[in-house]
């Protein structure tokens, strides 16, 4: 048991960061049907943006100034996708290309960034908590407030009349172009909303672990599209609401299985198998049980006996 709480509460943490993320690719992927290469990029860039900021003082300025970062680079993806005829996929791996550059400058020509004496949110709040049964918790109620915040904004938000034409843009783009709706403006808004979360993200993990390096992104939209396909699995069917809260339960599941591997002394170069082989079962699960469900009725038609045809014999004894 002193085992399992300390790796339920690391997954916790993680989860729960990498669920900004994860919301992110929910509105860009699912709504906007929009995937969006550029995750990586951004997530390191709103940790560099917060970091600078924290370090110089301002730790709640940092994250809206990590959120503010994140919304350029959606906003530059999204204009290289509808003003500049960039497919969608290579306009984020353009990006991103161009934001390792941009994150190195941001840091001060330096890979990694220090904050071990810097006044973070975390820090503040567990001066608040002080004294409080919350107060070993502190992170978490940190990372809490940022999740629910962000699954009432994007409920709200995608039930607006804005919101749903970005759903729809997703959904059918000339359908939305005959009704009169712009659909370069709703992709752009959409990923800048998006990428604003992502920013968020990046921001909290660096103020939580007090340090940033350049690969601090390194696969974040493998591990956001993994958790965000294994929320599907289970609440894609449902509202808004509960897919959002699906998406961060994929999110927490993902991170316990990171933990799981990592608590078996795992090597650190086979997380990334670990990641892909996660993404693999998250995509063909739901198929493969569809195919499971199919194979199965076909071996119960098979296996029932033939009827009997009783009506010819009756027929023969009539005739005798």
């Amino acid at each position: 048991m002193n085992t399992i709480l300390p790796l339920i509460q690391t997954a916790l943490e993680l989860g729960l960061i990498s669920s900004l993320t994860v919301l992110a690719l929910f509105l860009s992927y699912s709504m906007l049907n929009v995937c969006d290469l550029s995750t990586d990029g951004c997530f390191t860039l709103g940790a560099a943006v917060g970091a600078v900021v924290a370090i110089s003082g301002h730790p709640f300025l940092a994250i809206l100034a990590a959120m503010g970062a994140g919304m350029l680079s959606g906003f530059l993806t999204a204009f290289l996708q509808t003003k500049m005829g960039v497919d969608s996929l290579l306009a984020g791996i353009v990006v991103n290309t161009g934001l390792y550059s941009i994150n190195i400058a941001v840091m001060g020509n330096s890979s990694l960034l220090n904050m071990n004496k810097t006044e973070t949110v975390f820090t503040l709040m567990q001066k608040a908590l002080k004294g409080t049964f919350l107060e070993s918790q502190y992170k978490l109620v940190v990372i809490v407030a940022a999740v629910v915040l962000v699954i009432v904004f994007l409920t709200l938000f995608l039930h607006t009349r804005l919101g749903l034409a970005i759903r729809a843009t997703g959904n059918n783009p000339a359908m939305v172009k005959s009704s009169s709706i712009n659909t370069v403006m709703m992709t752009i808004i959409g990923l800048v909303i998006a990428n604003a979360f992502t920013g968020l993200s990046g921001c909290l993990l660096a103020q939580s672990q007090k340090s940033v390096n350049i690969d601090i992104g390194t696969g974040m939209v493998t591990i956001a599209l993994a958790s965000l396909l294994i929320g599907n699995t289970f609440f894609g069917r449902f509202s808004i609401l509960l897919r959002a809260i699906g998406a961060v339960a994929g999110s927490f599941i993902f991170r316990f299985v990171y933990a799981i591997a990592l608590r078996f002394n795992m090597p650190a170069y086979m997380l990334k198998l670990v990641s892909a082989v996660i993404v693999v079962l998250a995509i063909s699960g739901p198929y493969l049980r569809n195919r499971a469900k199919l194979l199965k009725r076909n071996l119960s038609l098979h296996s029932m006996p033939k009827e009997e045809d009783g009506n010819t014999d009756a027929g023969e004894d009539r005739s005798c």
